[in-house]
């Protein structure tokens, strides 16, 4: 399979945007969990004498974070871009495939769970903005928060999905699909 210039560079802008997007996940649930922060700021400045309460301690350790939260929402947009822009590319310049009768069963499964990582990452586009927007939209603080569970729970696919595509690709590299990395960065299948 040669995949077009224009796939690959959506690819691999792709790949960064949701590695990014992880990546924020990943920091915010971990290093700058403001629940954790927040008892770390008030033990802290307990010891220079400052006394802060539970709920200034969490404003402050979510203050540390904003500025990680803001890329966030950066690369949000960047996903919905990107999304648009391979709607673009499957009617204008899609990849020479083959038709999915006649793929073995493995390539079927692959198929299909590509297609579903599609709907997802568009899902988490569109919920997405949904929170960053539910305010001017009239929606309940409520309802938004509802949507940020699903937005939050969605994501692990999203972690599985990335897992499972670096792995998947390492072993077809290795065992029967060599030149597929080099085929997804040049164009050319090296075999």
């Amino acid at each position: 399979m040669k995949y077009s210039a224009q796939f690959r560079l959506w690819h691999w802008l792709n790949a960064f945007v949701v590695l990014g997007l992880l990546g924020t996940v990943f920091l915010r649930k971990t290093f700058l969990s403001w629940r954790t922060n927040s008892e770390i700021l008030m033990s802290k400045l307990s010891e220079f004498g400052i006394d802060v309460t539970a709920e200034q301690a969490k404003i402050l350790a979510k203050a540390v974070r904003s500025g990680m939260w803001e890329w966030h929402i950066i690369l949000g947009y960047a996903l919905v871009f990107l999304i648009i822009y391979r709607i673009y590319l499957h009617y204008t310049n899609g990849v020479n495939k083959e038709s999915f009768s006649s793929l073995s069963l493995h390539k079927k499964a692959v198929e299909i769970l590509y297609y579903i990582f599609y709907v997802t990452l568009f899902f988490m586009a569109v919920s997405g903005i949904f929170l960053e927007f539910y305010k001017d939209l009239g929606v309940s603080k409520e309802f938004a928060h509802t949507i940020k569970e699903i937005h939050e729970l969605v994501f692990n696919f999203i972690l599985f999905f990335t897992v499972a595509h670096i792995g998947g690709v390492v072993i077809a590299e290795l065992r029967d699909e060599k030149g597929l990395i080099s085929n997804m960065i040049s164009g050319d299948k090296k075999i």
